[in-house]
């Protein structure tokens, strides 16, 4: 029988995982600050506005994502959100191993304000600096500062090691 317990990472899960090549995050702001006892806060690199429609078929070769227009932060690096939704991209670039995969979560600040970011599973194996869905609700707006902590990601033990993602993500966004 198998044992269906979640097994969520630690903080010294996480440091632990941070010393392998390639670690488990890399690209971090600061270290103390970001890592929390069930995760790592991940910060805003970008935020672009989408520009076109999308589409998802049957066939991920019919698959179009939406184009996207960067915004620009001001000379104290803030940016003033009007309700709407957004494409956020992350520094950290996330290295995960094939028995662990990652889910993330709106900072609670993030939420008091009316914000939200929406992400999707981070697969075991995958390896890449990821882009999420921002959506901010609060009908005064949001500002929000480059490389301010957004969400925090939360790393989970899989039973056993998978073949890994393979997708078309993989490696995105890495300089």
């Amino acid at each position: 029988m198998l044992d269906t317990m979640a097994v969520i990472l630690s903080q010294q899960d996480i440091r632990r995982l941070l010393q392998p090549e390639p670690p488990l995050i890399e690209g971090y702001i600061n270290l103390e600050q970001q890592l929390q006892p069930n995760g790592i806060d991940l910060t805003l690199r970008e935020i672009a506005l989408p520009q076109s429609g999308g589409k998802i078929a049957i066939n991920n070769r019919q698959r179009l994502v939406s184009d996207l227009a960067p915004l620009v932060f001001d000379g104290l690096d803030f940016i003033d959100l009007i309700p709407g939704a957004y494409i956020v991209t992350f520094n950290e670039i996330v290295h995960l191993p094939k028995n662990v995969m990652a889910l993330a979560r709106p900072r609670s600040s993030l939420l008091r304000c009316g914000v939200t970011v929406d992400t999707a599973v981070w697969d075991a194996g995958y390896s890449g600096r990821s882009q999420s869905l921002m959506v901010v609700y609060n009908p005064q707006g949001f500002r929000l500062q480059r490389n301010a902590r957004i969400v925090q990601i939360i790393f989970f033990k899989l039973t056993q090691e998978t073949e890994g993602y393979h997708g078309a993500y993989q490696r995105e966004n890495i300089d």
